[in-house]
Parts: C-alpha cells; sequence; structure tokens
C-alpha cells in the first residue's frame, strides 16, 4: 500500500485551477467581487415561480437532477451554457489571448446569477463546469446562496 506524499501539489500543475465559477442570487445584495464574466440567469424558467412545480421543487436545488432538467429545458437555457463555457475557453486559449491582450490569463472567473441563487444560477454553474471539464480546463464550482431563503416567498 502506498503511501500519501505529505505534499499533494506535486500532483497538479500549478495552472491546473483554471476557471472558478460562483453562483449566486442577485436579491441577497451579496454578489461575488473581482472581475469575471457575467451570466445572467433570470430568463431562464424559474422552479418557485411555476405552480405545476412550485411545490415539488421549492425546497430543492439546482443540484437536485429534477430542478437540473427544469431549468435546462428552458428555451435557450443550453445555448446560454454553451455560449459563457466557449468565452471562457477562448479567454484561456493562450494562442488566442496572445494574439488580443499581449498575455496570457492564468484563470478566467464567471458569476452565474439569478434572483435567489438556489434554482436556475446553480444549474447553470453546473452545466458550465462539465462543459470546461470536458476541454481540460480545471474548474471549481462555489454555489454562494444556495442554501438561503427563496427571495419573496
Amino acid at each position: 500500500m502506498s503511501a500519501t506524499p505529505d505534499d499533494l501539489s506535486s500532483l497538479y500543475s500549478d495552472n491546473h485551477l483554471k476557471s472558478v465559477i460562483t453562483s449566486y442570487g442577485i436579491g441577497h445584495n451579496d454578489a461575488p467581487d473581482g472581475d469575471a464574466l457575467f451570466v445572467d440567469t433570470r430568463v431562464l424558467h424559474n422552479p418557485p415561480e411555476d405552480p405545476t412545480v412550485r411545490e415539488r421543487m421549492l425546497h430543492s436545488n439546482g443540484l437536485d437532477p429534477e430542478v437540473r432538467a427544469y431549468v435546462m429545458a428552458t428555451p435557450g437555457a443550453r445555448q446560454l451554457v454553451r455560449e459563457n463555457a466557449e468565452k471562457a475557453r477562448i479567454l484561456l486559449d493562450k494562442d488566442n489571448l496572445k494574439q488580443w491582450a499581449g498575455r496570457q490569463l492564468l484563470r478566467i472567473d464567471l458569476h452565474v446569477a439569478c434572483g435567489g441563487g438556489r434554482h436556475r444560477s446553480v444549474a447553470v454553474a453546473e452545466e458550465i463546469a462539465i462543459h470546461l471539464r470536458a476541454a481540460g480546463i480545471g474548474v471549481e464550482v462555489e454555489h454562494r446562496h444556495i442554501n438561503r431563503p427563496i427571495i419573496g416567498r
């Protein structure tokens, strides 16, 4: 049996983490700081506002497969995910960025917002992360308001 090394930093290059995606709710007045690509999911269907699914999804969040499928079934949701994942990928591509800015960005942050930070932003943040990971980009996802109460209910 092999022992875990004391220093795990040798397992990944310094550049492994390339993107941090933060989901949050605009209504909490606690937006993440810093420069980031902004992804507004408020145009997508919101489960708590739909009487046909409200009771089932009210106490769930965007990590729940049913909630995620509901949000992603909104017309334009998949395109929103693809476009923003592609923007991040392009900005991280060293050849593209050197042409535009003369340097390579080491990390791209995405701030994914909805009204309350529990359903739409969480689902879309997770979907964008899937696309970036599939492209070989190291991603960390934080859900800032996932456990906060529903706003205005």
